[in-house]
């Protein structure tokens, strides 16, 4: 059922049908649309998501509930009042680069606040593939592996020839010129000679949370 919300109608039963609440996508809403959503859904569920939060926006919500909180760097706002564990293996999120972080905390936190238990591995690109391979008892142990890269986005097709487990592939925006904001990455990882590679939007750490989030909850 929606609401009397201006401009808005909250779905209220999505958790029902696909497991989590509705994700508020926070860019183009004014404070007080926030405001208006996020009070509503917050009397509905016990967990919320506010994507792609500015620090301005945040500023106007805070004081809708006091455990509702921000990560500046996964640019998100999150409230975890079910901790429960809802995924049947643990999500492991590996980064390329450092620069590619943002994008991974965005997974990582997503993915937690879904009720998934979550490894993070950083700055194991292709570049020095010894760091990869230094880790491989934990790609081993994971049950979906999350893979986030700028540049040539190289890093989940050598991720996706060495598990036996769902590779879901980020593209991000890193990277000089000829990246193309992420579209050098995005083509290489659909390109990838690796089979069964998932590929998500640039930079979409959320969207790649969000598939690991069902996958798991599946089971191995």
């Amino acid at each position: 059922m929606g609401s009397d919300i201006p401009n808005h109608h909250p779905d209220y039963d999505r958790e029902s049908r696909c497991g989590f609440s509705e994700v508020v996508y926070c860019p183009g809403k004014s404070n007080q649309q926030l405001i208006d959503i996020l009070k509503k859904l917050i009397e509905k569920h016990k967990n919320i998501i506010a994507s792609r939060i500015s620090p301005e926006q945040y500023e106007a919500v805070k004081k809708l509930h006091p455990e509702l909180k921000y990560n500046k760097l996964a640019r998100m706002a999150y409230l975890h009042r079910d901790k429960s564990q809802k995924g049947k293996g643990n999500i492991l999120i590996l980064t390329a680069g450092t620069s590619d972080i943002p994008v991974a905390e965005e997974a990582a936190l997503t993915a937690e606040v879904m009720g998934n238990v979550v490894d993070r591995i950083y700055d194991v690109g292709v570049s020095g593939l010894h760091r990869l391979l230094e880790h491989r008892d934990k790609l081993n142990r994971a049950s979906v592996i999350i893979t986030v890269a700028g540049m040539e986005g190289a890093l989940p097709s050598i991720v996706g020839g060495m598990v036996d487990k769902p590779v879901i592939a980020v593209p991000t925006s890193i990277g000089y010129g000829a990246s193309f904001q992420g579209i050098s990455a995005l083509l290489g990882m659909l390109n990838a000679c690796a089979s069964g590679i998932t590929v998500v939007n640039i930079d979409n750490g959320f969207g790649a949370a969000y598939a690991a989030s069902r996958i798991n909850r599946s089971g191995k």
